[in-house]
C-alpha cells in the first residue's frame, strides 16, 4: 500500500472537511437549526439552488460560462405560470418551462459554435433577452393564485416520506454525474473542457459537445424555473435572479474538493448545501443580511483564486 500524501488529502477534502464543519457549528450554537423543519426547509432550498448550478456545471464541463441560467429560469417559470394561471393542465406548463430551458439553451450553443461568440457575451445576451420577455409577458405583474395541487404537488409534496423537491435534486444529481461519469459522451465532454483543441483532433465533434452542454444548462434551469414557480404559486420576471451568483459559488466552491480544479458533481451538490446552511445558520444567529452577501462574494474570489485557469479560459476565450 502507498503512503497517503496529507496535502493530497486536504486538497481533495480540506473545503468539504470545513463544510462538514461549518453545519457541525450552526446544528450546536444556531437556535433551531437542528429542528425538523428547518433543516427540511434548507433542503428544499437546496434543491433550487444544486438543480441550477448542476446545469451552470455541465456548461463550464466544456468550458463555456452560461450567465443566461438564472434569466432563463426565471422567464421559464412566467410561461410555466401563466399557463396554468390561465388553467391550462399541468403538463402542457411544464413542458413548457422545459421548452424554453431547452431552446434557449440551444440558442446559446448556436451563438457559441457557429456564430462563434464568447460564451461570457453570447448568454449575457441571452439573459437580456429573456428578462425582457419575462417582463414583455407579464407587464411586471406577477402570476398568482390557488394553482392545482397536481402541479404544485410537484415541489410541495412527499414521495416515500421524503420532499419531493429532494427527490427532483437527487435525480438531477444522478443524471449529471451518470452522464459525466459513466457515458462517451460526458467523456467527451469532459475532453473538450479540458482541452478543445485536441480533442478535435482526437476526433471528438467538440462544437456538438459545447451545445449539448449549453443546452443542458437550459434544461436544469426550465426544470428548477418549473420547480419553483410549483413551490411558492406564483411566476414574476425575476423571481430567479438572486440564484445566479449562487450558483456561480455553488460551482466554484465545488471545484475546491474531490476533484479540484475542475468542474464536479458531487462538489457542486455539496457546495449548494453548506452556501444554503451558511444563510440560513447566520439568519438564525441573527446576523445582519449583508453578512450573507459579503461571505458570497468571499467565497467566489477564493474559489476562482484556487481555479484560475479553468476560469479564465472559459471567460475570455475568443
Amino acid at each position: 500500500m502507498g503512503r497517503i500524501d496529507p496535502r493530497e488529502l486536504i486538497g481533495r477534502y480540506g473545503t468539504a472537511l470545513a463544510g462538514l464543519a461549518l453545519i457541525l457549528f450552526f446544528l450546536i450554537f444556531a437556535p433551531n437549526f437542528a429542528s425538523t423543519m428547518n433543516i427540511i426547509n434548507v433542503l428544499k432550498d437546496t434543491s433550487f439552488l444544486a438543480i441550477l448550478a448542476l446545469g451552470f456545471a455541465l456548461a463550464f464541463t466544456v468550458a463555456e460560462l452560461d450567465l443566461s441560467v438564472a434569466e432563463v429560469a426565471s422567464l421559464a417559470a412566467v410561461v410555466c405560470g401563466w399557463l396554468v394561471h390561465a388553467q391550462y393542465p399541468p403538463g402542457i406548463a411544464v413542458a413548457a418551462a422545459l421548452g424554453v430551458g431547452i431552446v434557449l439553451g440551444s440558442f446559446n450553443g448556436f451563438g457559441v459554435t457557429v456564430l462563434r461568440i464568447p460564451s461570457l457575451i453570447m448568454t449575457l445576451g441571452t439573459a437580456a433577452i429573456a428578462k425582457g420577455l419575462a417582463f414583455m409577458i407579464t407587464q411586471g405583474v406577477a402570476f398568482v393564485g390557488r394553482w392545482p395541487v397536481g402541479f404544485t404537488g410537484l415541489a410541495r409534496g412527499y414521495s416515500f416520506g421524503i420532499p419531493n423537491l429532494v427527490l427532483w435534486m437527487a435525480g438531477a444529481t444522478l443524471f449529471a454525474w451518470g452522464l459525466v461519469r459513466w457515458t462517451k459522451t460526458g467523456a467527451h465532454m469532459v475532453a473538450t473542457g479540458e482541452a478543445d483543441e485536441a480533442a478535435r483532433l482526437a476526433g471528438i465533434a467538440t462544437p456538438r459537445m459545447k451545445r449539448i452542454g449549453l443546452l443542458l444548462a437550459g434544461l436544469f434551469a426550465g426544470i428548477m424555473a418549473m420547480l419553483l414557480a410549483a413551490n411558492l404559486s406564483s411566476a414574476a420576471p425575476n423571481m430567479a435572479g438572486d440564484y445566479l451568483l449562487y450558483a456561480i459559488a455553488a460551482v466554484l466552491l465545488g471545484m475546491t474538493m474531490f476533484d479540484p480544479g475542475k468542474p464536479n458533481i458531487a462538489g457542486t451538490v455539496f457546495a449548494a448545501l453548506v452556501l444554503k446552511v451558511l444563510g440560513n445558520g447566520l439568519v438564525l444567529l441573527g446576523a445582519p443580511y449583508y453578512i450573507q452577501d459579503i461571505v458570497l462574494g468571499a467565497i467566489i474570489i477564493g474559489s476562482v483564486a484556487f481555479s484560475a485557469s479553468a476560469m479564465k479560459k472559459a471567460a475570455f476565450k475568443v
